[in-house]
Protein backbone atom coordinates (compact mmCIF):
# COMPACT_ATOMS: atom_id res chain seq x y z
CA UNK A 1 0.00 0.00 0.00
CA UNK A 2 1.28 3.47 -0.90
CA UNK A 3 2.05 5.62 2.13
CA UNK A 4 -0.06 8.75 1.58
CA UNK A 5 1.26 11.71 3.60
CA UNK A 6 -1.40 13.22 5.87
CA UNK A 7 -0.45 16.66 4.57
CA UNK A 8 -1.70 15.72 1.10
CA UNK A 9 -4.88 17.70 0.24
CA UNK A 10 -6.50 14.48 -1.04
CA UNK A 11 -5.34 12.35 1.90
CA UNK A 12 -8.74 10.85 2.80
CA UNK A 13 -9.72 10.18 -0.81
CA UNK A 14 -6.36 8.62 -1.68
CA UNK A 15 -6.39 6.46 1.45
CA UNK A 16 -9.82 5.12 0.51
CA UNK A 17 -8.57 4.33 -2.99
CA UNK A 18 -5.61 2.45 -1.56
CA UNK A 19 -7.91 0.35 0.63
CA UNK A 20 -9.97 -0.60 -2.39
CA UNK A 21 -6.89 -1.47 -4.45
CA UNK A 22 -5.57 -3.70 -1.65
CA UNK A 23 -8.98 -5.37 -1.41
CA UNK A 24 -8.94 -5.88 -5.18
CA UNK A 25 -5.58 -7.65 -4.93
CA UNK A 26 -7.03 -9.95 -2.26
CA UNK A 27 -10.09 -10.84 -4.36
CA UNK A 28 -12.60 -8.91 -2.25
CA UNK A 29 -13.28 -6.14 -4.79
CA UNK A 30 -13.74 -6.63 -8.55
CA UNK A 31 -12.57 -4.23 -11.30
CA UNK A 32 -16.14 -3.05 -11.81
CA UNK A 33 -16.22 -2.07 -8.14
CA UNK A 34 -13.24 0.22 -8.67
CA UNK A 35 -15.08 1.95 -11.51
CA UNK A 36 -18.23 2.29 -9.41
CA UNK A 37 -16.20 3.91 -6.65
CA UNK A 38 -14.82 6.45 -9.12
CA UNK A 39 -18.35 7.46 -10.05
CA UNK A 40 -19.26 7.87 -6.40
CA UNK A 41 -16.11 9.85 -5.70
CA UNK A 42 -17.05 12.33 -8.43
CA UNK A 43 -20.45 12.85 -6.82
CA UNK A 44 -18.80 13.27 -3.43
CA UNK A 45 -16.65 16.08 -4.88
CA UNK A 46 -19.83 17.85 -5.97
CA UNK A 47 -21.37 17.79 -2.48
CA UNK A 48 -18.08 19.02 -1.03
CA UNK A 49 -17.12 15.71 0.57
CA UNK A 50 -19.30 16.66 3.51
CA UNK A 51 -22.37 15.31 5.29
CA UNK A 52 -25.31 17.66 4.78
CA UNK A 53 -28.52 18.07 6.77
CA UNK A 54 -30.70 15.84 4.54
CA UNK A 55 -28.23 12.98 5.12
CA UNK A 56 -28.35 13.55 8.88
CA UNK A 57 -32.15 13.43 8.83
CA UNK A 58 -32.05 10.24 6.78
CA UNK A 59 -29.57 8.64 9.19
CA UNK A 60 -31.93 9.40 12.07
CA UNK A 61 -34.87 7.86 10.22
CA UNK A 62 -32.78 4.83 9.26
CA UNK A 63 -31.72 4.28 12.86
CA UNK A 64 -35.33 4.47 14.05
CA UNK A 65 -36.46 2.02 11.34
CA UNK A 66 -33.71 -0.45 12.24
CA UNK A 67 -34.52 -0.28 15.94
CA UNK A 68 -38.21 -0.90 15.20
CA UNK A 69 -37.40 -3.83 12.92
CA UNK A 70 -38.07 -7.38 14.06
CA UNK A 71 -35.72 -8.99 11.50
CA UNK A 72 -33.15 -6.47 10.22
CA UNK A 73 -30.43 -7.72 7.87
CA UNK A 74 -27.32 -5.89 6.67
CA UNK A 75 -26.38 -6.64 3.06
CA UNK A 76 -22.67 -6.51 2.20
CA UNK A 77 -20.87 -6.38 -1.14
CA UNK A 78 -17.16 -6.21 -1.94
CA UNK A 79 -16.77 -2.43 -1.81
CA UNK A 80 -18.58 -2.05 1.49
CA UNK A 81 -16.62 -4.93 3.02
CA UNK A 82 -13.40 -3.19 1.98
CA UNK A 83 -14.39 0.33 3.02
CA UNK A 84 -16.59 -0.13 6.10
CA UNK A 85 -16.46 -3.83 6.95
CA UNK A 86 -15.45 -3.13 10.53
CA UNK A 87 -18.30 -0.61 10.94
CA UNK A 88 -20.84 -2.99 9.39
CA UNK A 89 -19.78 -5.67 11.86
CA UNK A 90 -20.22 -3.17 14.69
CA UNK A 91 -23.65 -2.13 13.42
CA UNK A 92 -24.67 -5.78 13.24
CA UNK A 93 -23.68 -6.27 16.87
CA UNK A 94 -25.58 -3.12 17.92
CA UNK A 95 -28.76 -4.35 16.24
CA UNK A 96 -28.23 -8.07 16.82
CA UNK A 97 -28.64 -8.34 13.05
CA UNK A 98 -26.88 -10.75 10.70
CA UNK A 99 -24.63 -9.59 7.88
CA UNK A 100 -25.34 -11.22 4.54
CA UNK A 101 -22.92 -11.30 1.60
CA UNK A 102 -24.76 -10.44 -1.62
CA UNK A 103 -22.88 -9.90 -4.89
CA UNK A 104 -23.62 -8.90 -8.47
CA UNK A 105 -20.26 -10.28 -9.68
CA UNK A 106 -20.61 -13.61 -7.92
CA UNK A 107 -18.14 -16.39 -7.27
CA UNK A 108 -18.09 -18.86 -4.41
CA UNK A 109 -14.48 -17.97 -3.64
CA UNK A 110 -15.24 -14.25 -3.42
CA UNK A 111 -18.34 -14.82 -1.28
CA UNK A 112 -16.30 -16.87 1.18
CA UNK A 113 -13.43 -14.36 1.28
CA UNK A 114 -15.82 -11.53 2.15
CA UNK A 115 -17.44 -13.68 4.81
CA UNK A 116 -14.03 -14.41 6.34
CA UNK A 117 -13.14 -10.72 6.31
CA UNK A 118 -16.35 -9.77 8.12
CA UNK A 119 -15.77 -12.45 10.76
CA UNK A 120 -12.23 -11.13 11.27
CA UNK A 121 -13.85 -7.79 12.20
CA UNK A 122 -15.90 -9.47 14.90
CA UNK A 123 -19.18 -9.82 13.03
CA UNK A 124 -21.66 -12.04 14.82
CA UNK A 125 -23.71 -14.00 12.30
CA UNK A 126 -22.49 -13.85 8.70
CA UNK A 127 -24.83 -15.40 6.13
CA UNK A 128 -23.79 -16.56 2.67
CA UNK A 129 -26.15 -17.20 -0.26
CA UNK A 130 -24.55 -20.63 -0.58
CA UNK A 131 -25.96 -21.74 2.81
CA UNK A 132 -29.72 -21.95 2.33
CA UNK A 133 -30.32 -20.14 -0.96
CA UNK A 134 -33.62 -18.67 -2.01
CA UNK A 135 -34.29 -16.38 -4.97
CA UNK A 136 -35.69 -12.85 -5.02
CA UNK A 137 -38.70 -13.07 -7.37
CA UNK A 138 -38.26 -11.33 -10.70
CA UNK A 139 -34.52 -10.70 -10.33
CA UNK A 140 -32.20 -12.36 -12.85
CA UNK A 141 -28.72 -11.25 -11.69
CA UNK A 142 -26.65 -13.14 -9.13
CA UNK A 143 -28.03 -10.77 -6.50
CA UNK A 144 -31.22 -12.84 -6.66
CA UNK A 145 -29.52 -15.51 -4.50
CA UNK A 146 -30.14 -14.76 -0.83
CA UNK A 147 -30.23 -16.64 2.44
CA UNK A 148 -33.61 -17.81 3.69
CA UNK A 149 -32.53 -16.90 7.23
CA UNK A 150 -31.42 -13.47 6.08
CA UNK A 151 -32.60 -11.15 3.31
CA UNK A 152 -35.35 -13.49 2.13
CA UNK A 153 -37.28 -13.28 5.43
CA UNK A 154 -36.04 -9.88 6.65
CA UNK A 155 -38.49 -7.03 7.24
CA UNK A 156 -35.78 -4.32 6.92
CA UNK A 157 -32.72 -4.62 4.67
CA UNK A 158 -29.80 -2.20 4.89
CA UNK A 159 -28.18 -2.02 1.46
CA UNK A 160 -25.22 0.37 1.29
CA UNK A 161 -23.88 0.79 -2.27
CA UNK A 162 -26.84 -0.95 -3.88
CA UNK A 163 -28.11 -1.40 -7.41
CA UNK A 164 -31.62 -0.20 -8.12
CA UNK A 165 -32.86 -3.46 -9.61
CA UNK A 166 -32.65 -5.37 -6.35
CA UNK A 167 -33.94 -2.46 -4.28
CA UNK A 168 -37.08 -2.33 -6.39
CA UNK A 169 -37.63 -6.07 -6.08
CA UNK A 170 -37.07 -6.06 -2.31
CA UNK A 171 -39.63 -3.28 -1.87
CA UNK A 172 -42.02 -5.25 -4.08
CA UNK A 173 -41.59 -8.16 -1.65
CA UNK A 174 -42.90 -5.87 1.11
CA UNK A 175 -39.57 -5.09 2.73
CA UNK A 176 -38.35 -1.73 3.97
CA UNK A 177 -35.02 -0.81 2.38
CA UNK A 178 -32.39 1.59 3.72
CA UNK A 179 -29.86 2.70 1.11
CA UNK A 180 -26.66 4.73 1.13
CA UNK A 181 -26.18 6.35 -2.28
CA UNK A 182 -24.29 9.49 -3.31
CA UNK A 183 -26.63 9.86 -6.30
CA UNK A 184 -30.07 11.16 -5.25
CA UNK A 185 -31.33 10.57 -8.82
CA UNK A 186 -30.56 6.85 -8.95
CA UNK A 187 -33.22 4.14 -9.02
CA UNK A 188 -31.89 2.91 -5.70
CA UNK A 189 -32.38 6.32 -4.08
CA UNK A 190 -35.90 6.69 -5.46
CA UNK A 191 -37.03 3.15 -4.68
CA UNK A 192 -35.66 2.88 -1.13
CA UNK A 193 -37.70 3.56 1.98
CA UNK A 194 -34.91 5.68 3.47
CA UNK A 195 -32.01 6.97 1.36
CA UNK A 196 -28.89 8.42 2.96
CA UNK A 197 -27.23 10.63 0.33
CA UNK A 198 -23.69 10.52 1.64
CA UNK A 199 -20.38 8.71 1.37
CA UNK A 200 -20.63 5.34 3.07
CA UNK A 201 -17.40 5.98 5.01
CA UNK A 202 -19.07 8.96 6.71
CA UNK A 203 -22.58 7.51 6.93
CA UNK A 204 -21.74 4.30 8.81
CA UNK A 205 -20.03 5.83 11.87
CA UNK A 206 -22.85 8.36 12.13
CA UNK A 207 -25.50 5.65 11.82
CA UNK A 208 -23.90 3.62 14.61
CA UNK A 209 -23.76 6.72 16.82
CA UNK A 210 -27.44 7.55 16.22
CA UNK A 211 -28.58 3.95 16.78
CA UNK A 212 -26.98 4.16 20.22
CA UNK A 213 -28.54 7.57 20.83
CA UNK A 214 -32.07 6.44 19.92
CA UNK A 215 -31.98 3.03 21.59
CA UNK A 216 -33.53 4.31 24.88
CA UNK A 217 -36.59 5.69 23.05
CA UNK A 218 -39.91 3.87 23.23
CA UNK A 219 -41.37 2.22 20.09
CA UNK A 220 -43.90 5.06 19.87
CA UNK A 221 -41.13 7.68 19.97
CA UNK A 222 -39.18 5.77 17.31
CA UNK A 223 -42.26 5.58 15.09
CA UNK A 224 -42.81 9.32 15.51
CA UNK A 225 -39.19 9.92 14.46
CA UNK A 226 -39.69 7.75 11.40
CA UNK A 227 -43.07 9.29 10.52
CA UNK A 228 -41.53 12.76 10.39
CA UNK A 229 -39.25 11.62 7.57
CA UNK A 230 -40.27 11.93 3.91
CA UNK A 231 -37.78 10.24 1.60
CA UNK A 232 -38.97 11.99 -1.57
CA UNK A 233 -38.75 15.41 0.03
CA UNK A 234 -35.37 14.56 1.48
CA UNK A 235 -34.06 13.57 -1.95
CA UNK A 236 -35.30 16.88 -3.37
CA UNK A 237 -33.39 18.69 -0.63
CA UNK A 238 -30.24 16.75 -1.53
CA UNK A 239 -30.66 17.64 -5.20
CA UNK A 240 -31.12 21.30 -4.23
CA UNK A 241 -27.82 21.22 -2.31
CA UNK A 242 -26.04 19.81 -5.37
CA UNK A 243 -27.59 22.50 -7.58
CA UNK A 244 -26.61 25.26 -5.16
CA UNK A 245 -23.03 24.02 -4.97
CA UNK A 246 -22.71 23.81 -8.74
CA UNK A 247 -24.12 27.32 -9.11
CA UNK A 248 -21.61 28.66 -6.58
CA UNK A 249 -18.73 26.89 -8.29
CA UNK A 250 -19.82 28.17 -11.70
CA UNK A 251 -19.86 31.73 -10.35
CA UNK A 252 -16.37 31.43 -8.85
CA UNK A 253 -14.21 34.04 -10.59
CA UNK A 254 -10.73 33.16 -9.33
CA UNK A 255 -8.41 31.59 -11.95
CA UNK A 256 -8.60 27.78 -12.00
CA UNK A 257 -4.90 27.41 -12.81
CA UNK A 258 -2.28 27.95 -15.49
Amino acid sequence: MVNVPKSHPRYVSLTIRERLVEAFKKGIVVPEGLMAHGRGEALDYIIGEATHEPARKAVRAAAALMLLSKRPVISVNGNTAALVGRELAELGRELNAPLEVNLFYWSRERVEKIGELLRSYGAGEVLLPTDDAEEIPGLESSRRLVSRRGIYTADVVFVPLEDGDRTEKLVRMGKKVIAVDLNPLSRTSRAATVTIVDNVVRALPELIRVVRELRPLSPQELRETLDRFDNERNLRESIAIIAQRLELLAAYEEPLGD
